[in-house]
């Protein structure tokens, strides 16, 4: 089914694959117009970072969290919801994080956040929206783009706008240095990599369509650490809306010390899970090995597992590149579930009945 574009194409009815394929194009987007972003200067003045954004407008932030944890030298909290955390206050940076600009969340905590005198800041679309009318109305600093290249419209396949919005914003606050050489390389590779993932390749030599294949019909587990945490988070919620199919993940090596346990029952563990491995060249030695032993102990417990290894020249490309070939699988796998990648019907149904 994979190799037969025409079928693809019948179910993917919201223009899916172009906005995966055009992640590379919204990184690119975003560095051409970071020198509009103008952040006040005494907003480098804090000590802390607290970022409210929930599902697709949140998944940025667990990446870069991970990522550039050892580049970022103040703590960041990601505190999605309605509620404000006691420790903010006039040193904290936050973040309004909301691609449509009407997450409900989101909006709720403006009031309560500037009443606390909270540097804000906010992410958002264009498009007319009550975030990017507050921006406007309250002169709040942050970044309003148009999403050129995302013909989705889905914020779960606008990641390239989210993570380097946000990495541009950070930059022009003091807590992060971009060197622009560095990231122009990880597009170009992207581009590259990305020419072998997309639906006109064939399975055979299509490395996403070979893992959508090994998890269909199962609960993926997906398994990573360190510089690749925040990736799961994203990688798991592209299989639920993506893909329509419960994942879950575990992290090392902190599942080494309860979820082996688990693995035994329910009997319909052999069945119904497969471990998805992601490894590393950069991960610590000791994990490393953990990855291996870990492996050991499923496949002793006789369920499935899946390894890969990233090939990028250094962590950062490696979280992009996960994060490609990742929201990749979760629309092949989709494709296999007879499913509209776009579509959350649940989601729509959820937020409607709310609002009642």
């Amino acid at each position: 089914m994979l190799d037969n574009i025409a079928r693809i194409k019948k179910f993917d009815t919201g223009r899916v694959a172009e906005s995966i394929e055009m992640l590379p194009l919204q990184m690119k987007q975003v560095l051409d117009e970071a020198r509009l972003i103008k952040i006040p200067a005494s907003y480098s003045k804090i000590d802390h970072v607290v970022i409210n954004g929930m599902g697709g407008s949140g998944l940025g932030t667990h990446i870069i969290k991970a990522a550039f944890a050892d580049q970022i030298n103040v703590p960041i909290s990601l505190t999605p919801g309605y509620e404000v955390p006691a420790n903010v206050n006039k040193n904290t940076l936050y973040v309004l994080s909301s691609y449509s600009g009407t997450t409900e969340e989101v909006l709720s905590v403006y009031q309560e956040v500037k009443k606390r005198k909270a540097k804000i800041i906010a992410i958002v679309s264009k498009g007319n929206s009550k975030l990017e009318k507050l921006m406007i109305k309250d002169n709040i600093p942050g970044y309003i783009f148009k999403p050129q290249f995302n013909p989705s419209n889905q914020p779960r396949l606008g990641l390239g706008y989210s993570i380097f919005g946000m990495l541009v914003l950070f930059a022009k606050t003091g807590l992060f240095k971009i060197n622009v050489p560095d990231f122009e390389k990880i597009i170009t590779n992207l581009e590259l990599r990305g020419k072998e993932l997309r639906t006109q390749e064939e399975t055979k030599i299509n490395h996403a369509k070979k893992i959508a294949q090994r998890l269909f019909g199962k609960l993926p587990i997906l398994v990573a650490g360190e510089f690749l945490i925040g990736n799961l988070h994203a990688f798991r919620n592209q299989i639920c809306e993506n893909s329509k199919n419960f994942a879950t993940y575990l992290i090392l090596p902190d599942l080494n010390h309860f979820a082996m346990e688990g693995l035994a029952n329910p009997a319909s563990n052999k069945k119904d899970l497969t471990f998805l491995f992601f490894k590393s060249a950069f991960y610590q030695d000791r994990l490393k090995k953990r990855v291996e032993l870990t492996d050991q102990v499923v496949k002793k417990n006789k369920i499935e597992t899946v390894m890969h290894e990233l090939k990028g020249e250094t962590k950062v490309e490696q979280v992009f590149e996960l994060l490609q070939l990742g929201t990749w699988i979760s629309f092949y796998l989709g494709i296999l579930n007879q499913v509209d990648p776009v579509q959350i019907k649940w989601v729509d149904w959820f937020k409607k009945k709310l609002d009642e």
